[in-house]
């Protein structure tokens, strides 16, 4: 099964773009499933703030059983540890408690089986370690029952170590399509779990001198996407479920370039002579 979306589905700037102009704020997600056909989403604003179960639940309640979420934790417990520039960095009582507080908060989407995937999404200046394995398999103690995708940002991960860590520990590996650039992570197409999970970034070359919302702005063409198709179709063919979800969301883009990859993938092979 593989299902495509986009990282986040209520934008300003998608308004008469991906949105008719009078839609109401609140009937934006009913939208993004049955007017453009998407069956999950990546919910992004729950790594500036731990959400509550009421704001999960009223996502919930707004989509059918067959919809499913993936969602960003928390920065408290993905990079504010880890961030050089924070003097007062979070304690592990902190830490644990995050956690715990962000799975509480997911109780609603557990219960419907709509909790596809917890992203941790790990900062640049996480780099491979002891230290760092262990502090992964930590928090995911500390989530209980949530299934774990994680994203590396730094390139140093990207060895066969780190997936035979991932898979003997049954956590998922979110591969990206970032800017051909040094030091920024490539596509592998490796699936380490039960869940195969592709993020798209974009391709904007000036990536290292962008704000982080032009950083984003980047359109895939039909030539761009398509090279992916194989690879993501064969992966599928490691795991129950394949997540692919865009985040190049500036003007649009995401959801314009969602549905373009959710048609090639549904489309058939050729028929034979």
């Amino acid at each position: 099964m593989i299902k495509v979306g986009t990282s986040g589905f209520s934008f300003a700037d998608w308004k008469e773009k991906v949105y008719p102009a009078g839609l109401k704020k609140e009937d934006q997600l009913g939208f993004y499933e049955n007017g453009l056909g998407f069956n999950a989403v990546e919910l992004n604003f729950t790594y500036y703030a731990l959400p509550s179960p009421a704001a999960v639940d009223g996502l919930s309640r707004k989509t059918s059983p067959q919809f499913e979420f993936a969602v960003k934790a928390y920065r408290g417990i993905t990079h504010d540890p880890f961030d050089y520039r924070i003097k007062d960095k979070p304690r592990e009582d902190d830490i644990r408690g995050y956690c715990e507080k962000f799975s509480f908060s997911l109780g609603p989407l557990k219960e419907s089986g709509k909790l596809a995937a917890v992203l941790l999404q790990f900062p640049v200046f996480f780099c491979p370690s002891g230290k760092n394995t262990e502090y992964i398999l930590k928090v995911r103690e500390y989530l209980g029952s949530c299934p774990l995708a994680v994203e590396f940002r730094n390139s140093a991960w990207i060895r066969e170590e780190t997936f035979s860590f991932l898979e003997d520990n049954g956590i998922s590996y979110c591969d990206v399509d970032e800017p051909r650039l040094p030091r920024l992570v490539p596509f592998t197409g490796r699936v380490t779990g039960d869940m195969a999970y592709v993020r798209f970034h974009g391709r904007n070359r000036n990536w290292f001198n962008s704000s982080l919302e032009k950083r984003y702005d980047y359109l895939y063409s039909e030539d761009e996407l398509k090279e992916f198709v194989p690879a993501i179709k064969k992966m599928s063919e490691s795991a129950p479920k394949t997540l692919c979800f865009f985040n190049n969301c500036h003007a649009g883009s995401a959801a314009t370039n969602a549905r373009m990859l959710k048609m090639m993938l549904e489309e058939g092979p050729p028929p034979s002579s």
